[in-house]
């Protein structure tokens, strides 16, 4: 294979392109005040606005994922910075909370383009040597997204009308698709296959009542109506998909991914990473704001040298020159013991100084920089090249429901422990964060779990594969 000559130009718009994406899933937490006196938007408004966009994004995934394997990676990463930008600019404008919940709908199906495209075209144009520092720059982006947005929201919302914190995404997507439409190769399946529509129609349909009924259990009730209907009625369809990609010839996902233990291991370690870092990032931010009484704008701050250190780790090239020696189960292991110590630190950390949070919120960094590049590897690596696409969405898919159900699952433990403490007499503040504190405890667990169960299979993964290969070598 002839290395692509321009491929870090292009790493640098994939990385612009993610960037944005990412961004938005937490620039509007700090706009929730404002939104509510200006378009005098409910809860349940609220609610809609936040969730649209997480809903479309995670359903679209896996089909996005296929369509980009299919239809061309550079066509889809194009199509989805239109889609997000015209999104962006609808939402930007809206007079009323239907428009902005509808406009940020359309910004999720740009999303979910961008989020499964960009990591297929770096597996694409980068070769297996280069691959983990790309894929180490690209994890950083998504990180310098998530604690770059509460801070731009900040800015953004002190000098300016709450629109413009959609409309700054504007002219990032005109750049990023000028650049791509002159850097980034196309590249796609070349077997073309044929569209699997009954496949794309279940995935997404199960995928976003899934995704629904966690998002929805803390607030609606686990045991209500709504909530179990749209579990039950996402399980149903998902089983469907799963049936039906077994008995075409054409399976948008095909179901051989799952029988190779590096698959399986590294989808594992996806899931339970998010769960653990999601939840318990999501309820640091509570801490901040609710016992340390942080503004939004502080916290955001306050929580900045967590993804500074992911950059500073890969940008050097520290992180995937750990990767290399390692090889991938030890890197994910040490990497998730590293995040789980870290939020550890966080979560007793005293709540009156700033140097104990600071040194877990660094080690944290420190550990993300090497499990979620080794899981990304890990899982692409373990699919046809081909098939990119198709992985980028599994990949994207699986972090989605670990992160909405890290926060669903670690909220519930912090309202459950928040209640029994409150019941037994306790002060409202010093029942508030004990119940933090456990959340992110339990957090921290489900992520030394993670790191303990992804290495373990990666590696028996490994030492099967060889005895295999001696097995169907030709005699």
């Amino acid at each position: 294979m002839t290395r692509v000559p321009n491929r870090w130009p292009v790493l640098a718009v994939i990385c612009l392109a993610q960037l944005v994406v990412v961004l938005d899933n937490t620039v509007l937490n700090v706009a929730v005040p404002t939104l509510t006196r200006e378009l005098d938007a409910s809860t349940g408004d609220i609610q809609w606005i936040i969730n649209a966009y997480s809903l479309v994004l995670a359903g679209l995934l896996l089909t996005a994922g296929s369509a980009a394997d299919r239809y061309g990676r550079k066509r889809l990463l194009l199509a989805g910075l239109a889609l997000f930008g015209a999104g962006s600019l609808a939402a930007g404008l809206s007079q009323s909370t239907g428009q902005l919940i509808a406009a940020r709908s359309g910004m999720g199906v740009g999303g979910a383009l961008l989020l499964t495209s960009t990591l297929a075209v770096v597996m694409q144009i980068f070769e297996p040597d280069e691959r983990p520092r790309a894929i180490g720059i690209w994890a950083a982006a998504n990180a310098l997204g998530f604690a770059a947005g509460p801070l731009i929201g900040g800015l953004v919302l002190a000098h300016f009308r709450w629109g413009a914190i959609f409309l700054i995404n504007i002219p990032i997507a005109v750049v990023g698709f000028l650049a791509g439409l002159a850097l980034v190769p196309e590249s796609r399946n070349p077997a073309g296959d044929r569209p699997d529509l009954l496949g794309a129609l279940l995935s997404t349909v199960g995928v976003t009542a899934l995704v629904y009924a966690i998002i929805s259990g803390p607030d609606g009730g686990w045991g209500s109506a709504p909530v179990l209907l749209s579990a039950l009625a996402g399980a149903v369809v998902l089983a469907g998909f799963g049936w039906w990609e077994r008995r075409i010839p054409y399976a948008m996902l095909d179901p051989r991914f799952f029988r190779d233990r590096r698959f399986t291991g590294a989808v594992t370690g996806v899931v339970l990473i998010t769960f653990g870092s999601g939840g318990a990032l999501f309820l640091l931010t509570q801490q901040l704001q609710s016992v340390r009484g942080y503004s939004p704008l502080e916290a955001g701050l306050r929580v900045a040298p967590f993804a500074l250190t992911i950059v500073a780790v890969n940008f050097t090239g520290t992180g995937p020159w750990f990767i290399r020696r390692l090889g991938l189960p030890p890197a994910i292991a040490i990497g998730m013991v590293l995040l789980a110590a870290g939020l550890t630190v966080v979560s007793t950390a005293a709540s009156d100084g700033y140097a104990a949070l600071l040194l877990g919120l660094v080690v944290m960094g420190a550990g993300c920089a090497l499990a979620n590049p080794a899981i990304a590897e890990s899982v692409m690596s373990a699919i046809p090249p081909e098939r990119a696409g198709a992985g980028a969405g599994i990949d994207g898919t699986m972090s989605e429901l670990g992160t909405s159900l890290g926060v669903a699952v670690l909220g519930a433990v912090l309202s459950s422990r928040f209640s029994a403490l409150t019941g037994s007499g306790t002060s409202a503040p010093d029942a508030l964060s004990s119940a933090l504190r456990t959340g992110q405890l339990a957090g921290a667990a489900a992520v030394l779990a993670g790191g303990c169960l992804t290495a373990l299979l990666l590696s028996r993964a490994a030492s099967a594969r060889p005895r295999e290969d001696h097995r169907n070598r030709p005699r």
